[in-house]
């Protein structure tokens, strides 16, 4: 029997769309972070802690929009102190990162005990838009042309960002906030403030991604259900050298390592979970292998900038 037949390849696609979704904005608010020059290690806490915020604002208000609102928020507010310790205060990005995800990982999976116990309560299935005509396509009609409004929403960030980083001043000033912030700060631009909208546009595009993991890819939460997906988001802003598209693909090709169990399942394949598990990360290794010295950053990545200092 042929692996290749329809209901895997359906079954491949719109698995790795659900999957690659919330990589594709981690990679995306990671991008403009680190075009900044912050190093946003915390992004995998702000996933989190939108999966866990979103899906209880869901829960309780049974509106699964708000529950992505509800995400956005608490992603933002874990960017919110990424920006006061990083960038306010000049703190190692690296040591505060770490430690806000170690944090959202330890008060989400508490707050989840606390309130739910053992009980792991399901969301019904969120309403989609279908796209007349497309939507009735073979394979990739139900995964790009019969998605919930947030998926197209997700889409159409890469061609706004890169509009936004090509032809707009703010995205020149994110450019040169992360080569020459001094040159930044010198032609009358806050250095510190832009760095900080930037912070805070990776902390809603991420807690976004983390809700949409929990409430539409999932249908519940789970304690640590992120599983590195943010660090994944950091691999991709890296190796994508300032390119929204780039940060698109590389989701797309990680979200159908991580769907492949459920592709595999639909035409009776039968793979040990472990072997599953270990595909996407062993993807990263071998892109990273293949196209990481390529890779271009910018010259103040990680560098705190004080006013004054050269």
């Amino acid at each position: 029997m042929s692996l290749f037949t329809e209901p895997f390849l359906t079954a491949l696609v719109l698995g790795a769309v659900t999957a690659g979704l919330p990589l594709l904005l981690a990679g995306l608010g990671e991008q403009m972070s680190e075009r900044a020059g912050v190093l946003n290690v915390g992004i995998e806490g702000m996933m989190l802690a939108g999966a866990y915020g979103g899906f209880l604002v869901a829960y309780r208000s049974g509106s699964i929009p708000l529950g992505l609102f509800g995400g956005a928020t608490c992603g933002g507010l874990v960017a919110a102190l990424m920006a006061l310790f990083c960038v306010r205060l000049a703190l190692s990005q690296i040591v505060v990162g770490i430690a806000l995800t170690l944090a959202a990982e330890g008060l989400t999976a508490l707050l989840h005990h606390v309130q739910f116990s053992q009980t792991y309560p399901r969301l019904p299935a969120a309403a989609t838009l279908p796209i007349p005509l497309l939507s009735a396509m073979p394979v990739v009609g139900p995964a790009l042309f019969d998605r919930p409004l947030i998926v197209y929403l997700a889409l159409a960030c890469v061609p706004a960002l890169s509009r936004l980083y090509r032809e707009t001043h703010f995205g020149l000033a994110l450019q040169a906030a992360g080569d020459a912030p001094a040159a930044l700060d010198a032609a009358g631009v806050d250095v510190l403030r832009t760095r900080m909208a930037a912070v805070l546009a990776t902390g809603v595009l991420a807690g976004t991604g983390g809700a949409f993991m929990a409430e539409i890819g999932a249908g519940l939460f789970v304690p640590f259900m992120t599983n590195g997906a943010g660090f994944i988001g950091i691999v991709l802003a890296m190796l994508a050298r300032g390119r929204p598209l780039w940060v698109l693909w590389g989701a797309l090709l990680f979200g159908m390592c991580l769907s492949l169990a459920t592709a595999l399942q639909v035409v009776g394949v039968d793979i040990p979970s472990d072997v599953i598990q270990m595909i996407p990360f062993a993807a990263v290794m071998a892109v990273l292998v293949a196209f990481g010295r390529r890779a271009s950053l910018p010259a103040a990545l990680g560098v705190p900038y004080r006013r004054g200092e050269r």
